[in-house]
């Protein structure tokens, strides 16, 4: 009994120093930035209004709806620090070519005005979320075709949804330079110097939610380096550990195993985050009849900023 008092006391003094020492790594500087931010100044004058749907926590959280003369509906995730404009030239060219409408949340602690920037109130909490954004859409479209699709980490939630017990509410899946796991074949360092975790704390943190201990999952866990000239004051660069693990796939080897859906993957070959020529070679193992195209010289804002995968996700979407 002694022996496993000891354990347990040094199990939980281990976990303590490491979320102390945190290990925030020093910022990196811009110019060994490898992520360009480029092709975001784009006029965004257009945008359509912030609409917002109910969940089952309370809250109102905000979403853009681009019309068309469709009964498809593609439900687009962005990626981490940014929010829904990120899709206005993909999203009004597959509303304008009316391939489908779509619908584009700012998910919870992102956007222009969220409850709490950079966290939420439980790491499973955005697949809840998605779960009543599906049961609006599909009160105002009944019997549509639902697509999920995610940039980047929204892709990673893609991947994580798809193999929750939500999953088959889907019908197909669309997965835009995904990210997979910190340590994946397809990673590259810190994704292009974009993220800076906080690898102790992290570590620690986990190491207490193993055990059931969550009161402290609102500490701040990863920091991201947008440069200062291509902020406005609606990113969010500061993520607390339910909001980083609640946004990644728990397994990504399992949860694509889950998806018998079909599914597309498009990425750039001038990808800066990722490593776009391991993508089909990692996915393939676990989702076999997954597609997967690479674009060149595409980069990994661009692959939803450009035109380049605009032909290829209205040919999917109208074989579906």
């Amino acid at each position: 009994m002694d022996q496993i008092l000891i354990s347990i006391g040094v199990f939980f003094n281990i976990a303590t120093v490491l979320i102390l020492i945190n290990g925030k790594p020093a910022e990196q500087p811009e110019n060994k930035m490898n992520l360009s931010f480029d092709e975001l100044l784009i006029d965004y004058s257009d945008l359509p209004t912030l609409e917002t749907y109910s969940t089952r926590s309370g809250d109102e959280l905000s979403f853009r709806h681009y019309p068309a003369n469709t009964d498809t509906v593609l439900v687009l995730l962005h990626g981490s620090g940014w929010h829904s404009q990120i899709f206005l030239p993909l999203a009004r060219y597959l509303s304008i070519e009316n391939i489908a409408q779509v619908y584009t949340p700012d998910l919870r602690g992102h956007g222009v005005s969220p409850v709490r920037r950079g966290d939420i109130d439980y790491i499973d909490q955005y697949e809840d979320d998605l779960a009543d954004l599906f049961m609006y859409i599909r009160e105002r479209h009944p019997g549509a075709t639902l697509i999920l699709g995610g940039h980047s980490s929204g892709g990673g939630l893609v991947i994580r949804f798809a193999g929750s017990e939500y999953g088959k509410e889907v019908d197909a899946y669309l997965l835009l330079s995904p990210f997979l796991k910190y340590n994946a074949p397809t990673i590259r360092p810190n994704s292009g110097g974009w993220a800076a975790p906080h690898t102790p704390r992290i570590i620690g943190l986990s190491m207490l939610n193993s055990v059931g201990i969550k009161f402290l999952n609102h500490l701040d866990v990863i920091d991201f380096n947008m440069p200062e000239a291509y902020r406005d004051g609606t990113e969010t660069l500061t993520y607390s550990h339910r909001l980083n693990t609640g946004y990644s796939p728990k397994n990504y080897k399992k949860d694509l195993m889950m998806i018998d859906q079909k599914l597309l993957l498009i990425a750039g070959l001038a990808d800066e985050s990722f490593i776009a020529e391991a993508f089909q070679p990692e996915v393939s193992k676990y989702k076999q009849d997954a597609e997967v195209i690479l674009v060149e010289g595409v980069s990994h804002m661009g692959i939803v900023i450009g035109p380049a995968a605009r032909p290829l996700i209205k040919a999917w979407i109208t074989d579906l």
